[in-house]
């Protein structure tokens, strides 16, 4: 299928998402999960902008829930007058609002930037550096601001993740009783796994974009989808494995199944 212009901005009518290249035997049970299709440019763009701001405000809902966790362990009797509720509320405000701000030119730069006819994303769905790849101008000011975002959102949200269960471990290690400090530990571990899942794959995508000319290209692009996927499917299951209520409740409807 051509592409064709469908402004003087040399901008594409539609894009072709490919979804896993190299895999083409595989393409017809990876479409039902990955959704390959055919995509409008300016829905292209509006994809964009939702992925990334969404990936944005789970980075910084993660960095929310360890400086929790630093607070409940450190200051346990201060946690409910430090995270009060309008504390809570500012802070995710602040969190989706710099999501929206950090991500929006992203979309608005693409615009601008002309693609020459090519049209064929070698990717799942739209991400950033994927798209800005097609472009055939100069497309250095997009590549820099995607360097500034990741560093704006995963480089200070990891520094504070770092530093705040540095603290933690500190606590910990204080704590007289064994028993405690197994319990304090119990309590970190649900958002530890969440935080590997989600920063490993975030960060093997970034690099891999811009460095990793040798990784397999269909081994980046199952680790991005695995990147957007596989923690929000966790996350229930994880924190799920804390919650005694849950528990019971699954037991009990095993055992009225007789199994």
């Amino acid at each position: 299928m051509s592409c064709r212009n469908t402004s003087t901005r040399s901008h594409p009518a539609i894009f072709l998402l490919v979804g896993i290249p190299e895999l083409q035997e595989a393409q017809f049970w990876i479409a039902f999960p990955f959704c390959i299709m055919k995509i409008g440019f300016h829905v292209c763009l509006i994809q964009m902008f939702f992925v990334h701001t969404f990936s944005s405000v789970e980075s910084g809902i993660l960095m929310a829930m360890a400086l929790d966790r630093y607070v409940a362990i450190c200051c346990p009797l201060r946690h409910s007058s430090i995270l009060s509720v309008q504390a809570i509320v500012t802070m995710g405000s602040l969190v989706l609002a710099r999501g929206v701000l950090l991500v929006s030119p992203f979309s608005l730069l693409a615009r601008r930037l002309p693609f020459c006819q090519r049209c064929l994303i070698s990717h799942s769905y739209c991400e950033h550096m994927a798209v800005v790849k097609l472009v055939c101008g100069d497309s250095t000011v997009s590549v820099i601001y995607g360097l500034f975002v990741a560093f704006m959102v995963v480089g200070i949200d990891l520094f504070i993740i770092s530093v705040s269960y540095a603290m933690i471990l500190l606590a910990v290690l204080r704590l007289p009783s064994t028993d405690t400090r197994l319990k304090a530990f119990r309590t970190c571990a649900s958002h530890l796994c969440v935080i590997l899942a989600f920063y490993i794959a975030a960060l093997f995508t970034f690099l891999t974009h811009r460095f990793g000319h040798n990784v397999p290209h269909h081994v980046h692009i199952l680790v991005a989808n695995l990147y957007l996927l596989v923690p929000p499917m966790l996350n229930p299951i994880v924190y799920g494995v804390q919650t005694k209520q849950i528990w019971e409740r699954v037991l009990r409807n095993f055992q009225q199944k007789g199994i």
